[in-house]
């Protein structure tokens, strides 16, 4: 062992590889604060990359399984805390798939404390990164929209939207089916950009299939929200919220609601935007992904006559934009379409 026990909280822990199979092995022992202990000193160690590969590889994970019932709502909260540091890397998140640990952790989605049902969400999240995660979990997509209404706390919804989005960039029906366009548009007002900007992207996930946009169509609420968000200060808000609008407006109903919101001028105007060259590589990306939806959707929108008549007036704005273009070759073709369509006669 290694010295003296200093820290009454943690258990003391063995010397090299034998640190995690010693302290899986105190989880066995009678008396909370035992497992407890040993369970900080677990969450300590798998911070180490090779320790967290000997937990997952070495069989120790079903060991957990028994915990998710302890009486001490501290352990259980520590388990899943140990289990969120677990699913840090690839190779962890894995190990819990292939593990019959889900369907127990599910469970404490319910648990009374909040602290477990917090870790209980970073898991989640986590799992839903992999697509046999997100598949994993959709059949909880409905339990998951019903905790969003009810959920106060910020890092949780934020948790519950990245689940959901990436659950439904998989399969956006189990989330259409269960009310999910309406629950998600009372998010897209929210006063933290975060969940403004996660909410729009599950929407946006949401109106893929054709029954997706049907719906955003028939909210009344959605489409008039989204549209404002055009104008939020995040960008990647407004890409999210330009996505869904690109989405919707394939479909007849979607070009006549959004030109009813008079959106031309507003995504006319983010096209006409200037930017200094000094962004970073990051937010460049962003800028490119608001400009590509922008431009799909006035593509879709010159389908409408009233869409057409008012775009045939912006010509000199769109030949502009293919000019600055540059070496952007996805952004030279996007213009170059909507030009395309706009100018084309039968």
């Amino acid at each position: 062992m290694a010295g003296a026990l200093t820290d009454p909280t943690r258990a003391p822990v063995a010397f090299g590889r034998r640190a995690v199979p010693q302290l899986f092995g105190e989880l066995l022992r009678a008396g909370a604060a035992a497992r407890l202990r040993a369970l900080t000193s677990l969450c300590d160690l798998v911070h180490e990359p090779d320790r967290l590969h000997q937990a997952v590889t070495g069989g120790y994970l079903k060991q957990l399984k028994v915990l998710f019932r302890d009486e001490d709502p501290s352990v259980k909260a520590k388990t899943c805390e140990l289990l969120h540091l677990l699913t840090s890397h690839s190779i962890g998140r894995q190990a819990v798939l292939a593990s019959s640990l889900l369907p127990p952790l599910c469970q404490l989605l319910d648990d009374s404390s909040f602290s477990c049902r917090r870790n209980v969400h970073r898991v989640l999240s986590r799992l839903a990164l992999l697509p046999a995660g997100a598949e994993a979990l959709l059949s909880l997509v409905s339990k998951l929209m019903l905790k969003l209404t009810k959920e106060e706390d910020e890092e949780v919804q934020l948790l519950l939207l990245s689940t959901l989005t990436h659950c439904s960039r998989l399969d956006a029906l189990p989330g259409l089916a269960s009310d999910g366009v309406s629950l998600l548009g009372r998010k897209l007002s929210h006063r933290s950009s975060i969940i403004r900007r996660e909410a729009a992207a599950a929407m946006m996930a949401l109106s893929v299939p054709m029954d997706g946009k049907r719906q955003v169509c028939e909210d009344a609420e959605v489409l008039p929200v989204l549209v404002g968000l055009l104008r939020d200060k995040d960008v990647e808000v407004q890409a999210n919220a330009a996505g869904v609008i690109m989405n919707t407006v394939i479909i007849t109903t979607g070009k006549q609601r959004c030109l009813d919101l008079d959106v031309l001028p507003v995504l006319l105007g983010l096209l006409s935007e200037k930017h200094g060259d000094d962004d970073e590589e990051e937010m460049k990306k962003r800028r490119k992904a608001l400009i590509m939806y922008v431009l799909r959707a006035l593509t879709s929108l010159a389908e409408a006559p009233n869409g057409l008549r008012l775009l045939l007036e912006q010509l000199p704005l769109l030949e502009k934009k293919a000019e600055a273009a540059g070496p952007d070759q996805d952004i030279r073709r996007a213009t170059q379409t909507a030009i395309q369509v706009i100018t084309w006669t039968p």
